[in-house]
């Protein structure tokens, strides 16, 4: 065998090393390459699942708890979601029944942001209502009158369903209560839709709106003797598609928000949710805040 053969073949192994190793390193990098690698948006939600969420109290885990939004204008129609509910622990202590005489409550006392919704009465029923209620996932505190409500009791154990709670508003709705009854009549009015709410909704009012809003000694002292933990009044109400304000021209912090079952439910509603949204404030069930859901 000449020389240079023998040069050759000493040569080979050489090249096949070189050649094995440069497919290894390619073989390598493919590899790499098809390897799924994490999104930013998977690394962010995998993040916050991780955080723990706000510790509660028991009076707010009863699934009736707090709503956030987003501030879009389209945020005034139906959404057809539902919202982000959040926990406070509630920094406002419910004042007791002192000498036999229940407290009276316009606004909450509160640092947190939000606003409590209330509605009367009971004499227009749609089945928009209840739609609206069930988009915007709004609970609500509502005090309805026996003589309004008890030819369809069931349409309002749809909002009961959703979250909401029935309160007080007395049998027969009579704003001049206070100057045409007595003790004894005004206790009857009270105890009379306490019975019905009970039998009809499953549980006893804790709360009681006077027809009109006015309220006497006489009243405070019936509604004590009849089992009521507080008065409801406001400050704030959405009637004829607008807001109306007691102080200021916006919502603020703590704020008890009237409103009615009416023909123009969707537009105050809708007026609202506006003011809600405008002030950055959450819709909080007053009961559970005040605990005595």
């Amino acid at each position: 065998m000449c020389e240079e053969h023998q040069t050759a073949l000493r040569a080979q192994p050489g090249r096949r090393a070189a050649l094995g190793l440069l497919g290894a390193s390619l073989a390598t990098a493919l590899g790499a390459c098809s390897v799924p690698q994490p999104t930013v948006a998977a690394s962010a939600e995998t993040a916050s699942a991780a955080r723990p969420g706000p510790l509660l109290p028991p009076a707010l885990i009863a699934g009736r708890l707090l709503n956030a939004g987003p501030a879009a204008p389209a945020a005034l129609r139906r959404p057809g979601r539902k919202r982000i509910r959040h926990g406070f622990i509630p920094d406002f202590k419910l004042p007791p029944v002192q000498h036999g005489l229940a407290p009276v409550l316009t606004k909450i006392e509160t640092k947190h942001p939000v606003v409590f919704l209330t509605i009367d009465d009971g004499i227009t029923r749609t089945p928009e209502m209840v739609g609206l209620m069930t988009d915007y996932d709004y609970p609500a505190s509502i005090f309805l009158a026996r003589n309004f409500v008890q030819a369809d009791p069931g349409f309002f154990k749809q909002f009961a369903a959703q979250g909401s709670l029935v309160e007080n508003h007395t049998v027969s709705h009579n704003i001049n209560m206070v100057s045409q009854m007595g003790y004894q009549k005004q206790l009857a009015e009270i105890t009379g839709m306490q019975d019905y709410a009970q039998q009809h909704f499953g549980r006893r009012p804790t709360l009681f709106r006077p027809p009109g809003g006015a309220y006497s000694t006489a009243m405070r002292q019936a509604a004590a003797a009849a089992g009521i933990k507080a008065i409801v009044t406001w400050e704030a109400k959405s009637s004829a598609g607008h807001m109306d304000y007691q102080y200021g021209n916006a919502l603020r912090p703590g704020d008890i928000v009237l409103m009615h079952f009416r023909p123009e439910f969707a537009a105050d509603l809708a007026a609202f949710r506006g003011a809600q949204l405008a002030a950055g404030l959450e819709v909080v069930l007053l009961e559970d805040f005040l605990g005595v859901a």
